[in-house]
């Protein structure tokens, strides 16, 4: 079997999200030891074997949907998000002194991956509805690794998770560096899945019973407040902008 939790795993996170799947492991009854942290997402999440893994709405409305089961949807709390929910955050160099997003059209912008609901869709998506466009491209690979070519000047602005940015305000000195200036409409978060061969109902339990059994400063230190079940037809709903062009 396996089991990953990748998509908020911050070195300084590891060891909350050890003892967050402990706890969801003691409540199952059953599971790998451990978190996976090795290999390609895209062959934990396509595995026959896996158990509990956290994906991307894009890669789920692109690619997951009809071979995975939705588990649940964490709930971080956002600020002007329904529950379950999240945006792109808009982050420009404190430096610069931006205050509007059309003073960074037709600059530089980074992206982690084409395929990224809060690195590339919601932010196209946001700067076309306003006229906007980005100008040069910058791939990256992470939403943490956009955030550095912002502040180290390769890029002009980026869009991040915005509890990915939460979390890098936290846990690194990138938001001494990078000011935020706008922010997309929200979108369902990033869901928990499973196998069609798992017991989707047994894992959202497990899930519920961890979230009040871990110790609180995991459950703090994670940022979950709660989780919700959101229907697949709303992550299916969502805009998918052309992609991009590097």
């Amino acid at each position: 079997m396996i089991a990953s939790l990748p998509m908020y795993d911050l070195p300084a996170l590891h060891s909350a999200h050890d003892r967050f799947w402990q706890a969801i492991r003691a409540a199952l009854g059953y599971g790998p030891t451990t978190l996976l942290r090795s290999g390609d997402l895209w062959d934990h999440w396509q595995s026959p074997d896996l158990l509990l893994s956290q994906t991307c709405g894009f890669p789920y409305r692109a690619r997951l949907h009809g071979h995975v089961q939705l588990v649940a949807t964490p709930d971080f709390g956002l600020p002007g998000c329904p529950a379950g929910h999240y945006t792109s955050v808009f982050l420009a160099r404190r430096s610069d002194q931006i205050t509007a997003l059309p003073e960074l059209s037709g600059r530089r912008f980074a992206f982690n991956e084409p395929m990224s609901q809060s690195g590339w869709a919601a932010p196209k998506t946001h700067l076309d509805s306003l006229g906007l466009s980005a100008g040069a491209l910058v791939q990256t690979g992470s939403h943490a690794l956009s955030a550095a070519a912002v502040a180290e000047g390769r890029a002009d602005f980026a869009a991040l998770d915005a509890q990915t940015w939460r979390l890098l305000t936290r846990h690194t000195p990138l938001g001494e560096a990078l000011t935020e200036v706008a922010q997309t409409a929200p979108t369902p978060a990033l869901p928990y899945i499973t196998s069609l061969t798992q017991d989707s109902d047994a894992l959202r339990a497990a899930l519920q019973a961890a979230l009040s059994a871990v110790d609180s400063q995991s459950r703090d230190a994670l940022g979950l407040k709660g989780l919700v079940t959101i229907p697949s037809q709303d992550y299916l709903a969502v805009a998918t902008p052309e992609p991009p062009q590097i």
